[in-house]
């Protein structure tokens, strides 16, 4: 009878361990180099502490009429208009819930015209993700559909 309790013990405690492993891969499934359809730009979403972000990591166009690296001209903060666009963070605080399948509670800064929206993501499949920036609720916003960047020798 003694030996039975410890055995059990260390089963629960394996697959409790076990089930929070396969949540995490989950939610790293989202980490890469993603393209919005636009075709404009690169977006790498990485983890930082149980978050995600993304920054811009290429621009299609990155210099302006004049030759100088594009800046956040439409940023409502005027102190922040000269900061370039690559390298900025465009999306943040995304936190995985597990039981949706979806990232949320998020942010996505849209830099064509300065405007900070509320974001939830979706994994369409391990290439497509489908991330919807919306006002209030999630009912009024649009959703893009991103690509996922392969990386060299894939």
């Amino acid at each position: 009878m003694k030996s039975v309790l410890p055995i059990t013990l260390i089963t629960f405690l394996f697959s409790l361990f076990a089930g929070t492993a396969v949540a995490q891969a989950e939610a790293d499934q989202l980490t890469g180099v993603w393209q919005p359809s636009d075709g404009r730009s690169y977006i790498k979403i990485e983890k930082i502490g149980n978050k995600f972000y993304g920054k811009v990591v290429w621009l299609k166009e990155p210099l302006d009429e004049k030759g100088n690296p594009r800046v956040d001209e439409n940023n409502p903060d005027k102190s922040l208009r000269s900061t370039p666009l690559k390298g900025y963070r465009v999306l943040k605080d995304f936190v995985f819930d597990e039981k949706d399948q979806i990232w949320k509670d998020g942010t996505i800064y849209d830099p064509k015209n300065g405007t900070t929206y509320n974001c939830k993501i979706e994994l369409v499949d391990e290439n497509k993700i489908e991330v919807r920036g919306y006002v209030g609720t999630a009912v009024f916003g649009r959703t893009d559909v991103w690509t996922r960047l392969k990386k060299k020798g894939e």
